[in-house]
């Protein structure tokens, strides 16, 4: 338990950086992932979303995410989205 919660932390922080840590500490993102390429992707592109996963992923009987997970999931990809559109609106306000 005590992971999570440095993970959450972490996760605070940077979406990147909590991935970072269930991959280093934990077997989360292989359970989560059938490919090291689809985590890698999406710790490139869409860091929230893959994190959103890797939390609502259930390993056992190779469920997968059901459910309240999928909420969990597209909360993640609403915070990727918004990221990446306050990044061009800002770009936008700087070249002006």
């Amino acid at each position: 338990m005590g992971c999570g919660c440095l993970v959450l932390l972490a996760s605070a922080i940077s979406p990147r950086l909590g991935l970072f840590l269930l991959w280093a500490f934990t077997d989360r993102l292989t359970q989560a992932f059938e490919s090291g390429w689809v985590g890698l992707l999406g710790f490139l592109f869409l860091p929230w979303t893959a994190l959103a996963w890797a939390a609502a992923y259930q390993p056992a009987g190779g469920v997968g995410v059901t459910g309240f997970g999928w909420f969990i999931v597209a909360l993640g990809l609403v915070a990727d989205l918004s990221t990446h559109g306050g990044s061009s609106t800002s770009a936008r306000a700087r070249a002006r």
